[in-house]
């Protein structure tokens, strides 16, 4: 087929796939395409993908074999790398976008951690010396439940006795629904002022504290620790990541400076957001581990070991993750 004859039959495809890509560089609200449209995408340049080669193969003009280089080049950045751009800005928050927006609100985090933990440490102190003060803080029913989970008799540590039969995959999913629902509430009570949030993070802590405290007055404690310790890292961390993002939020609110209250939200929440995100992807990681390893029958001491690796690894990860990117 001469070219003239090649350009008149295939030009109006190619103008198509011209036409849909100038579309798609276009910001989404200025779009005006549906999905049939963008279901067509693939097979234009497959189609161009065929035309270029037998341009090349048939030696056309180079105007020709440069123009259909373009659209190959144009279609395949659309199809394939901009996929890969989101895989690649995903792994690149993980490893360095989420600790340093850690490190860069850091006195909320380290606020949110006095917090949870001084309650906690108040709470398992006063609840191990004193065993009727665990019903100051729990019912009666909660504190049964609690002991029940931890008795050395239960096969499956950790898990309420109707739930022991149940698969670790379910359990997994379970935990998830239970982690994040925690997570998201401490994050969103910091619209109310920041009450919520500090609320949440005291609460938390203090019954923690209070459980871990009377579970090892009673001699719970070789399984109530190695139970706990191996998700605690992952879990412990995200909870309060999630306080402190609600805590930038009400202090947004409360001291919004030259800003408005709403202007002052909206800035505060794209970095909180950040912190959230990255403290979910956390919870999911503890729900893991909570589901599949804290309830197995490896030793304490393995348990223990585990979890001195996962608390040395949130630690290095969140303080030294992302070094050298951050003053690019």
């Amino acid at each position: 087929m001469r070219q003239q004859a090649f350009e008149a039959h295939n030009g109006p495809l190619w103008e198509q796939l011209q036409a849909l890509l100038d579309e798609l560089q276009k910001p989404r609200y200025k779009r005006s395409l549906d999905k049939t449209a963008m279901g067509r995408l693939p097979w234009l340049y497959r189609q161009v993908c065929s035309h270029y080669a037998l341009a090349r193969s048939r030696r056309y003009s180079p105007a020709l074999v440069a123009q259909l280089h373009d659209l190959v080049l144009r279609g395949h950045r659309r199809l394939y790398r901009r996929r890969g751009a989101w895989l690649w800005r995903s792994l690149a928050f993980i490893g360095s976008g989420f600790p340093l927006a850690v490190r860069e609100h850091a006195r909320y985090f380290w606020f949110a951690v006095a917090l949870f933990l001084l309650p906690a440490l108040l709470a398992g102190g006063y609840c191990y010396a004193d065993p009727e003060l665990i019903y100051s803080i729990l019912d009666e029913q909660q504190v049964a439940e609690m002991e029940s989970m931890y008795d050395p008799a239960n096969r499956r540590p950790g898990r309420e006795l109707e739930r022991g039969s149940e698969s670790d995959f379910v359990m997994f999913g379970f935990y998830i629904s239970n982690n994040i629902g925690v997570g998201f509430r401490t994050f969103a009570g910091g619209v109310l002022l920041g009450i919520g949030s500090v609320f949440f993070l005291v609460f938390n802590g203090l019954v923690l504290g209070s459980v871990a405290g009377h579970l090892s007055r009673i001699g719970y404690q070789e399984t109530f620790w190695p139970f706990v310790s191996g998700h605690g890292a992952l879990e412990l961390t995200a909870i309060v990541i999630c306080g402190a993002a609600g805590l930038m939020l009400g202090h947004a609110l409360l001291a919004p400076g030259q800003l408005t209250r709403s202007e002052a939200l909206k800035d505060a929440a794209s970095g909180a957001l950040r912190l959230v995100m990255g403290a979910a992807l956390m919870l999911v990681g503890a729900a893991f581990v909570e589901a599949f390893w804290s309830s197995s029958e490896m030793s304490n001491a393995v348990k223990y070991g585990v979890a001195g690796v996962l608390w040395l690894f949130v630690m290095g990860y969140l303080a030294a993750g992302g070094v050298g990117r951050g003053s690019r």
